[in-house]
């Protein structure tokens, strides 16, 4: 995504103003986070990677202090959020999560981009949501371009153990990526969706209600 740059000495960032820097991070367009006049971008991830630092250092049982370090990591987040440490992210402020989430140990968050994540959500251990790309083309990553696309992940969705999910997609309400799956482009709602790249496997539907698959035949657990 997003056009050549037409020289690799020329920042499109640098003569924007900060709701300028930021809208551009959400468009796909070539950019580089760093370089003079954005210090204060500089400033943001640093700021963000402190307050995680926090987070992940805090003890097991401190729950209210999670909680207040939650509301100051990321850029909104409902009721009833829970992420195990270690908990990593470029910014936090970028991403946006809904009520009653619960996400376990070492979750990545690369939010150059905006998360969004809807309401009872649940990601298992080692997932990386990724908003942050590089041009195919060696010569245009010169000096370290990149782009970045928004992700949504919609309300009830399940992903799996070791999921990796790439800049720009959206994945539907009450969808389950399977463990292990790399999520290349969107997903549907109420589905089952595995594989590298994810693809679709079956729909969700009301004979789920009752009857459980044993762990791991669908790729899930």
């Amino acid at each position: 995504p997003g056009a050549p740059m037409t020289s690799p000495d020329r920042n499109p960032l640098a003569d924007l103003t900060r709701d300028g820097v930021h809208g551009v991070l959400n468009t796909g367009a070539l950019y580089r986070d760093y370089g003079e006049g954005l210090g204060w971008l500089e400033a943001e991830r640093v700021a963000g990677k402190e307050l995680i630092h926090d987070y992940n250092a805090t003890r097991p049982s401190d729950a209210t202090g999670r909680e207040r370090l939650l509301a100051r990591i990321l850029g909104t987040v409902g009721t009833g959020c829970w992420i195990e440490p270690p908990l990593r992210a470029s910014y936090g402020t970028h991403v946006h999560i809904g009520h009653e989430f619960y996400a376990t140990f070492n979750l990545t968050l690369v939010d150059d981009a905006e998360i969004h994540i809807g309401d009872r959500v649940l990601i298992a251990p080692t997932v990386t949501v990724t908003t942050a790309g590089h041009p195919l083309h060696p010569e245009a990553r010169v000096g370290g371009n990149q782009f970045s696309l928004p992700v949504h992940i919609s309300d009830d969705v399940w992903i799996g153990a070791n999921v990796v999910i790439l800049p720009g997609v959206r994945i539907g309400a009450g969808s389950i990526i399977g463990a292990g799956s790399v999520v290349t482009r969107d997903v549907p709602p109420m589905v089952v969706a595995v594989g590298v790249p994810c693809r679709v496997l079956r729909p969700i539907t009301d004979a789920d209600r009752t009857f459980l698959r044993p762990p791991g035949r669908d790729g899930l657990a």
